[in-house]
């Protein structure tokens, strides 16, 4: 008996509807972050991409605990001097909802080739509706939401 290893291509990759009104932006990027490298599946395989793709709707109405939409801060780096800039959460949920999940979500996969391309199968979307009616997706049950 050996182990399963998948090979690239191999497993079919189903679409997913995630809604995120008022879902706790941390506890949604988790549910995300493993469909898309595929640790919900029995077949998963470390070295290989076997996730799924993943359509956000509704970012603008995802929600922070606490205080952290005024004290949740994001930095990056321009490349020229003086480049460092930040922003709070409260100004990006105003300006660009959808990037507040993208980079939650970005924190959690791996940092290699392997984690972009996981990342380019997540499509979020900041109103109710998007472009990707023809692949079918499949609304994500609210029990496996619940379960993680």
């Amino acid at each position: 008996m050996s182990t399963f290893m998948a090979k690239p291509g191999s497993l079919p990759q189903r679409w997913f509807v995630i809604d995120a009104t008022d879902q706790v932006v941390g506890r949604l990027a988790v549910q995300i972050a493993n469909i898309l490298r595929g640790k919900h599946r029995p077949e998963y395989t470390p070295h290989c991409d076997t996730g799924e793709f993943v359509i956000v709707i509704n970012a603008e109405k995802i929600r922070f605990t606490g205080s952290k939409l005024d004290t949740q801060t994001y930095h990056w780096y321009t490349r020229y001097p003086g480049g460092y800039k930040t922003v709070r959460a409260r100004d990006w949920l105003e300006t660009h909802p959808d990037r507040i999940l993208r980079e939650a979500v970005k924190r959690m996969v791996p940092r290699n080739r392997l984690g972009r391309q996981q990342m380019t199968k997540l499509k979020i979307y900041a109103g109710p509706s998007h472009p990707h009616q023809a692949q079918q997706p499949i609304e994500l049950p609210t029990e496996f939401q619940k379960k993680k």
